[in-house]
């Protein structure tokens, strides 16, 4: 019997053996917490993040799923402030579903090409 972490993680790896993050085409991952939602952009050749935004920084109390769009909307601002503009979608396990659909959602609406 597997826990529900230990299953994302299976997930997560399985899906990592296929995709690959470059400087000119960024892997972008998501990692949710209970309460904030976590993306970067990750140059995998090099091993180096070219940008980050997370629910951390939000001042003003909002529900979880309007923080992801904010997330989203950030990121993809950010991103072209680095000069991206597609990147490959690393959803780390997680169901394509309620706040990582609304990430990706918001980041496409900001610019960016999955």
């Amino acid at each position: 019997m597997t826990t529900k972490i230990e299953r994302r993680i299976k997930i997560k790896y399985r899906v990592r053996n296929k995709i690959s993050g470059t400087a000119d085409r960024p892997r972008m991952t998501v990692f949710r917490s209970n309460k904030q939602i976590y993306v970067q952009l990750i140059d995998d050749l090099c091993g180096k993040t070219l940008a980050a935004a997370s629910s951390l920084g939000l001042e003003d109390k909002v529900a979880k799923k309007e923080q992801a769009t904010k997330v989203g909307e950030l990121i993809a601002k950010k991103a072209q402030e680095a000069g991206i503009t597609t990147v490959v979608f690393d959803r780390n396990g997680y169901l394509y579903h309620g706040r990582v659909k609304e990430v990706a959602d918001a980041a496409r609406n900001g610019g960016l090409k999955f």
